[in-house]
């Protein structure tokens, strides 16, 4: 299902046929809360639903990305690199997008006419899904659309979301609630509100969770003083709560203004004063990732990046995906379609994967062909490593040989067995590979007495350039990290977009492309143990930790690698 994104307008095309009437008994809207910024908190239902919707009206510009995300959509500049994130002209596989939160000329709708637009959508019979900062029935729109629908006779349902009065906190390491402190309080201080709010009722000592805040904080803090809280009650104001980009900061009443204009807390924030502020010294968990806010640039093919962007989330990294390498099919498919009949004949007495790519292309050529694993029957398969055998597994079949040691070609012919001429019926391996794939497994196969139809499978060239800010960020030293998993990803970001900064710091996944780093000028800081992105990751926030524990013993402040430009590079290598 291919659609348009529309404006707040929306629009009547891809309607169900039939009377308004029709349309109206068919319609649906599942008000859904988004939670408070992590697309991680969202429910399940919530996931479900979006999946199965037609149309999805978001209330802030993030959602779109969210929504994109989470269904694996492209963007409007990926479908078109000419367009821009916001175009309404380019068609993009999945739901339509309609803006529910801002009108056209870019101001937040009022309560009534976001109804208006739901409904709207609603009344054209199709699954609706209403996206909620937050929970929807909390601090939000929900109960005046729903109402709408109501009216309209129009179908709907309630799906909770995880709510940023209790979630920001929790992010922060602040429990609202102890075995000490029962009572919370939440106050909205929106349009001026502090100034109307009695804040004598709130000097008992209960927690306070305070929303929209963060310009009154000053006559709010005199306010309680006044009534009786002490000026030394903890405070902590937390921006951007549950993202990457969270920032803390705790003070006391007396000085909570003056420390958030230090600080540049700008909204939204979430204020909370009382004693469970002193917590955060101990339960900070989200901020004190060795990797949190760091930007790390992933350059890999664009099919691949997604496991290691994962991974470098979670442990409080910002991964930003460039690809540098891009997979083709062979400019020559005769020799790949000669090895694939010769595997259906039954000519191989092994297929040996070197790469997730390799198992990729073949697949693509059985389904080509119109087989399937069924064909393998009879034939051993040999995977590189564990990743490989994981892709070989997803297509149903089992990988008979995965090296024992090291996961490489060199530690696939160590336990590769010997040609036997009266074991083995057949003395010939299929290898599919990439154009740039080494000798090393060919030559270590000949010399064990087999015979090799070495086939290019798929090419591996260079990427186009990224985006001008991104090749000024690399060069500028904007980038915390860089991550190659490749010789062919140095040397291909080096070419597109030019050396990384001498602070940014370097990890890589093996000897072999920390060698080809070197010879590009670059020093190597982190070296995985083992050829594995998860191991590559685990190096990279071993570093970030042990780079945070030096600055706190030091009496420093915990800072990024951009925010520090060294004078000079180290030359030591951190291994997991």
């Amino acid at each position: 299902m291919t659609r348009a994104k529309t404006t707040t307008s929306g629009s009547t095309s891809g309607a169900p046929a039939g009377t308004a009437a029709d349309r109206i008994a068919r319609a649906w809207v599942s008000f859904v809360g988004s939670g408070p910024g992590d697309p991680d908190l969202l429910t399940v239902r919530a996931v479900d639903l979006l999946r199965q919707a037609d149309v999805v009206v978001t209330e802030v510009p993030e959602h779109a990305a969210l929504v994109r995300t989470l269904l694996g959509l492209p963007t409007p500049a990926e479908v078109d690199p000419e367009a821009d994130e916001t175009a309404d002209a380019v068609e993009v596989e999945g739901p339509e997008l309609v803006d529910g939160g801002f009108g056209e000329d870019g101001q937040p709708l009022t309560h009534a006419a976001r109804s208006k637009v739901v409904v709207k959508q609603a009344k054209r019979g199709l699954r609706v899904v209403r996206l909620l900062a937050g929970d929807p029935f909390l601090y939000a729109s929900g109960p005046e659309e729903a109402q709408a629908c109501a009216k309209a006779g129009i179908g709907f349902e309630i799906v909770p979301g995880v709510s940023s009065v209790g979630a920001v906190p929790a992010y922060a390491g602040i429990p609202l609630t102890t075995k000490d402190h029962r009572e919370v309080a939440v106050v909205t201080c929106g349009d001026n509100a502090a100034s109307r709010v009695d804040w004598s009722q709130y000097a008992d000592g209960r927690t306070l969770v305070l929303l929209s805040a963060v310009g009154q904080i000053g006559e709010i803090a005199r306010a309680l003083v006044d009534a009786g809280r002490s000026a030394e009650t903890p405070v902590a104001m937390t921006r951007l709560g549950t993202t990457t980009e969270q920032q803390t900061v705790t003070s006391t009443l007396t000085h909570i203004a003056a420390d958030a204009r230090a600080a540049r807390i700008t909204p939204p924030a979430i204020t909370v004063i009382g004693d469970v502020v002193d917590l955060r010294s101990t339960l900070s968990w989200f901020e004190t990732k060795p990797l949190f806010g760091w930007r790390v640039l992933v350059p890999r093919t664009k099919d691949q990046a997604a496991s290691l962007s994962l991974g470098l989330r979670g442990f409080g990294a910002v991964p930003e995906e460039v690809p540098t390498i891009s997979v083709e099919p062979p400019r020559n498919p005769l020799q790949m379609d000669k090895a694939v009949r010769g595997l259906v004949e039954g000519r191989y007495e092994w297929i040996a994967f070197t790469s997730v790519n390799a198992v990729k292309a073949v697949r693509e050529k059985f389904e080509e062909y119109g087989l399937d694993a069924r064909a393998f029957s009879g034939l051993k398969i040999a995977a590189v490593g564990d990743k490989t055998a994981a892709a070989i597994a997803a297509w149903g079949l089992r990988a008979d040989l995965v090296p024992s040691g090291e996961q490489s070609a060199a530690g696939l012919l160590e336990d590769w067995p010997e040609y036997d001429e009266v074991l083995d019926p057949i003395n010939r391996v299929f290898l599919p590979r990439a154009d740039i794939a080494t000798e090393t497994l060919v030559a270590g196969l000949v010399e064990l007495g087999w015979e090799c139809d070495d086939v290019t499978a798929y090419r591996t060239v260079r990427a186009t350039p990224p985006p001008a800010p991104v090749r000024d960020a690399i060069k500028s030293g904007r980038f915390d990290a860089v991550v190659f998993t490749s010789s062919s990803t140095v040397r291909n970001l080096v070419g597109i977009a030019g050396k990384p900064h001498p602070s940014t710091i370097i990890a890589v996944i093996g000897p072999a492309t920390a060698k080809t780093a070197e010879e590009h000028g670059l020093r190597v800081d982190v070296l995985a143990s083992a050829p594995d992105v998860d191991v590559l990751v685990e190096a990279l926030a071993d570093f970030g930790a042990s780079r945070r524990s030096s600055l706190l013993e030091a009496g420093e402040p915990v800072t990024k690698p951009s925010d520090r430009k060294p004078p000079a590079r180290r030359s030591s290598r951190a291994k997991a």
